[in-house]
């Protein structure tokens, strides 16, 4: 974390694709959508955009289905990625130059911050100082989202923050030729990739992962859907802090609490 006055942070690779980041914003606008319509301003920061600011669009038009106000602010550090993203600018959607101390006109503050492949590309150390940063700024039940995903989107994973600090971690995968669940520890937040080693917490948990996915392969005779569902409901069965539902498996996803994978 840099510490020159300006904006706060460093200039990321900023790779970005269409569509790359759905799974998280179905996320937003699923299980966590009562926070924007619970909310006073609707207003949520999109931070690290990246070269375009096309999934800073594609979040507005997401979040329009929760609620028609939602205003989406697109956050960079690179100037001239602010001035790329502007020509995408309308109704609900702007961008701005900053970083972790997410300068939104008027000193507002979100409801929710998405950070996606932005903390990837920063030591391990430097996490807790931008978790805290990003939380000062948050209104009253608001969330932080810090994750990961593939190039394409078909792998993901993210982290919860609320007042209170880290919730949750929340898998979510395509399904159609997947081999093991644990295939997606490349994508795990910055928090967590380095702690997939033995005597980790997030180690056993993938391990348990796949262990039930070998376990329940019989039901792959009715789809790749239902062996997914029975992986979750047999972590479940088996003590792990399940945090979601059916609703939620049937994607491709699973939330367990943070304290069964914080680094130890």
């Amino acid at each position: 974390m840099t510490g020159q006055r300006g904006p706060l942070g460093l200039v990321t690779r900023g790779t970005t694709n269409p569509n790359r980041l759905r799974r998280v914003d179905r996320w937003l606008a699923g299980p966590q959508a009562w926070r924007l319509r619970r909310a006073a301003d609707p207003l949520v920061v999109d931070l690290g955009y990246g070269a375009s600011g096309v999934t800073s669009l594609e979040l507005r038009d997401r979040l329009r289905r929760v609620r028609a106000d939602v205003d989406v602010v697109g956050v960079e550090i690179d100037p001239a990625r602010v001035a790329a993203a502007t020509r995408l600018a309308g109704p609900g959607l702007s961008f701005v130059r900053g970083g972790f101390e997410l300068p939104v006109p008027g000193a507002r503050r979100p409801v929710v911050v998405r950070a996606l492949n932005v903390l990837r590309q920063y030591p391990e150390a430097d996490v807790p100082a931008a978790w805290t940063m990003l939380l000062a700024r948050l209104a009253p039940h608001g969330l932080v989202v810090d994750g990961t995903c593939d190039e394409v989107g078909r792998r993901a994973a993210w982290v919860a923050l609320d007042a209170a600090g880290p919730s949750s971690l929340t898998l979510s995968v395509r399904l159609a030729g997947l081999e093991r669940p644990s295939d997606v520890a490349e994508r795990l937040p910055k928090a967590l990739i380095h702690r997939n080693v033995p005597g980790e917490q997030v180690h056993a948990f993938l391990g348990a992962l796949d262990g039930a996915w070998a376990r329940q392969a019989p039901r792959g005779t009715f789809g790749v859907r239902q062996r997914w569902i029975a992986t979750v409901e047999a972590l479940r069965g088996a003590g792990w802090p399940i945090l979601d539902g059916q609703s939620c498996s049937r994607l491709g996803e699973v939330t367990v609490a943070w304290d069964a994978v914080r680094p130890r």
